[in-house]
């Protein structure tokens, strides 16, 4: 009986994809497309907890990675925390599909949303939270085409 040769094969771990109604990304793609929106979001669940935020480097609200798993209410301070649950109660009885909000934050000019996050049946499913720093947006004047990009 002829010896068989054993190659080794270091071991890959396989990639995981996660199949979207337009296309797919591996878990690493959409870790990844996260951190680099030039916008912070938050997902907050139908139970109001907090389940994910982006990391990003110039984050405009810092979060600490010990709000994962805390009623969102217990990440803000007391005297706002009914506003909180006015728009998470109005979001989740459909009687809105946003909140908006924007502020002057030092020399930066800051814009919040809130969404109502519903599934195919219309059901609530949590709340997305997007912040952005419109300044630089704000002074934009004339226009910039693809063309003109250098």
């Amino acid at each position: 009986m002829p010896e068989e040769t054993i190659k080794k094969v270091p071991y890959q771990k396989p990639e995981s994809r996660l199949n979207l109604e337009a296309g797919s990304l591996s878990l690493d793609q959409v870790n990844l497309l996260l951190k680099h929106l030039p916008l912070d979001v938050t997902f907050v669940d139908e139970e109001d907890t907090v389940r994910y935020y982006s990391e990003t480097s110039d984050r405009i609200f810092p979060r600490s990675r010990a709000v994962i798993g805390r009623k969102v209410q217990d990440c803000h301070p007391r005297d706002s925390v009914h506003v909180v649950n006015r728009i998470l109660d109005a979001l989740r009885r459909g009687e809105k599909d946003k909140a908006e909000f924007w502020l002057e934050l030092g020399e930066r000019f800051i814009h919040i949303r809130y969404f109502a996050v519903r599934d195919a049946e219309s059901r609530y499913r949590g709340c997305l939270e997007v912040s952005q720093d419109l300044t630089g947006l704000r002074r934009l004047e004339g226009e910039r085409r693809l063309l003109d990009w250098i």
